[in-house]
């Protein structure tokens, strides 16, 4: 059902988890929380269309499925902050777009 080299997922609302001990690893979850409300911004379903849209064109860019997911704006934005605790709550809506167009 889901990727292979997948530690955790975020499939509103629900964060899936590779292994129960995850459950412990705070970057992670700050991470998937970080999808959680990029999802709600996109009223969910678009989110998914535009994760999808992004990680093709960046196939085609990189030919290379990894390198398309790391360039994926969501991603850029969670792995760019998933280290700052603070960051949901200081977060501005909207906030993945600068990782569109950078």
């Amino acid at each position: 059902m889901f990727p292979k080299r997948y530690v955790g997922l975020t499939l509103w609302p629900v964060i899936f988890l590779k292994t129960p001990e995850l459950k412990n690893d705070p970057v992670l979850l700050n991470h998937e929380r970080i999808h959680l409300r990029q999802q709600i911004e996109l009223f969910i379903l678009p989110f998914y269309l535009l994760y999808g849209m992004e990680w093709i064109i960046g196939l085609v860019k990189y030919r290379n499925a990894y390198a398309a997911y790391k360039n994926i704006s969501f991603e850029r934005e969670a792995y760019a902050n998933e280290h700052n605790h603070n960051y949901l709550i200081t977060r501005t809506p909207w906030r993945f777009l600068r990782y569109i167009f950078n």
